[in-house]
């Protein structure tokens, strides 16, 4: 308790059914920010949620230009078409709507407005880092998933296509300025979606409860997360107009994205190559590799999973004595609950793949702070098991 530690913590924040309408045109037009980027994707762009936003952003009249061409893993390509989009159009800030790729591409465009060379060269993993200075344009970030947690994170990534590899490029500057979590946006989402999105907010919740390292803070809110996903995520997948779950989702997936500022685990480092190399949605891949992880991380945890199981219970409203078997099997029945597959084959995903795959999980950086040691073989065969 007594060694040196730094802990670092998200910005400001309006949470609430309506608060769009309520507090966004407010900030706005207090910051004086000017023209906007409204960036999103297809999808996302085609719904009634994002007629809510051009309608609060029009009724404001607070200019704005579209750019809807983000993809579901960001490429280099996609941060180009948007810096092109804001610069000529003559921008003035940022404003990032949707799930995780939008937002990691609306950090990237707003880094790339201001910075030269490439996306890639602001890579973490080749202290790219510290070359990312506070010369950046205003970013208002809107959430429309429950999932990644992007908008409260500092981090943007993106695939490099040549390596098929995903890079991270990470700091404090790329921290939203403000934050509208709106859970009458996420109404619009799909039941499998919400449920891989969801899976991607407890995974976070969990393997940063898990993670090596001290960050009681962290521990505390990851707890408190995964609560909220035991109570409600298997309610927004059966009812997406329920209100109260999703509020409680996109609650738990900030939360997540909070926590994990201490560490994730091998969980990500399973889930990111199948992203890249199979094109699997992030959080279908961490809820298809979840429980082999924690499984294979069962023995060096115990105690930790134990209390993980201690909050699913609690969440629950039963009275089941605590245990890190008792974590594992309600992992496995909510995977099943919520259509979740088991198996990778069951998603595509072929058996060629695996020496591509584990060689690039190899080289993730998140197993780093996972509770035991992986190896080379230990990924083989987790990703075996999967198969």
């Amino acid at each position: 308790m007594q060694n040196l530690s730094y802990f670092g913590f998200p910005t400001r924040i309006w949470f609430g059914p309506h608060v769009l309408e309520e507090k966004l045109p407010e900030i706005i037009l207090k910051e004086k920010y000017g023209k906007a980027l409204l960036l999103t994707d297809p999808g996302f762009s085609k719904t009634n949620s994002f007629k809510k936003i051009t309608q609060t952003l029009e009724h404001a009249k607070v200019p704005f230009t579209i750019f809807s061409e983000v993809h579901g893993n960001p490429t280099e390509k996609d941060v180009l078409a948007g810096v092109a989009t804001y610069k000529n159009n003559q921008c003035n800030w940022i404003l990032g709507v949707g799930g995780g790729s939008p937002l990691d591409v609306a950090k990237a465009v707003r880094l790339m407005a201001t910075h030269p060379g490439s996306i890639l060269d602001y890579d973490e993993t080749i202290g790219g880092t510290d070359k990312i200075t506070s010369h950046i344009p205003p970013f208002v970030a809107i959430p429309t998933t429950s999932g990644t947690g992007s908008e409260v994170g500092r981090s943007s990534v993106i695939t490099d296509v040549k390596t098929k590899t995903k890079k991270i490029i990470f700091s404090p500057h790329l921290l939203a300025n403000w934050v509208i979590a709106d859970p009458t946006l996420t109404v619009d989402l799909p039941a499998h979606i919400t449920a891989a999105t969801g899976m991607d907010a407890l995974t976070h919740n969990i393997e940063s409860y898990l993670a090596k390292g001290f960050h009681p803070m962290a521990d505390g809110i990851a707890l408190e997360g995964i609560k909220l996903v035991v109570k409600y995520l298997k309610r927004a997948c059966e009812n997406p107009q329920d209100i109260e779950a999703r509020g409680g989702m996109l609650m738990a997936s900030m939360m997540g994205a909070v926590a994990f500022q201490k560490g994730l685990g091998v969980t990500h480092s399973l889930a990111h190559p199948l992203s890249t190399l199979a094109g699997l949605h992030h959080g279908l891949s961490n809820g298809v590799m979840l429980v082999p992880a924690m499984k294979f991380n069962e023995s060096a945890c115990k105690d930790r999973l134990t209390e993980v199981s201690r909050a699913i219970y609690s969440a629950l409203g039963q009275s089941q004595s605590p245990s890190s078997s008792a974590a594992l099997a309600y992992l496995d029945e909510l995977c099943t609950e919520i259509q979740i597959p088991k198996k990778l084959s069951a998603i595509g995903v072929q058996a060629s793949l695996l020496e591509h795959l584990v060689e690039q999980a190899v080289h993730d950086p998140c197993y780093a702070s996972n509770p035991k040691p992986v190896t080379r073989a230990d990924f083989e065969k987790l990703y075996r098991e999967a198969l």
